[in-house]
């Protein structure tokens, strides 16, 4: 018999407490998602700073898609942190952040030069 509320378990499956890693890691992906936020804002502000041309708005363009691309990113992983027993961060997931993460980094090569 067990204790109201327990779940059984095989005797071979690892029981993890997470603890509060979970959170520190949604609040992370909440703070690496702000700072992408103002570093498309920054971004596009530069681009426009001489006024509207095609080169500046495409600029633009490609950093509100590379934000919304990371936006959706950290929201799924967020979600997924969520759940009872969160899921480990997938493969997929990671080389999309990584690839927003190094796209950026080319626009704002792209604007110095």
């Amino acid at each position: 018999m067990t204790p109201a509320g327990e779940q059984v378990r095989d005797p071979g499956e690892r029981v993890r407490d997470p603890g509060l890693q979970p959170e520190r890691t949604r609040l992370a992906w909440r703070r690496t998602t702000l700072s992408c936020t103002v570093a498309a804002v920054l971004a596009g502000r530069a681009a426009l700073h001489q006024g509207p041309t095609v080169p500046g708005v495409l600029a633009c363009a490609l950093c509100l898609l590379l934000w919304l691309g990371f936006l959706a990113v950290a929201h799924r992983r967020m979600v997924a942190l969520s759940a009872c027993g969160p899921r480990t961060l997938s493969l997929g997931t990671a080389r999309a952040a990584a690839l927003c993460t190094l796209a950026f980094a080319v626009c704002a090569a792209a604007m110095v030069f």
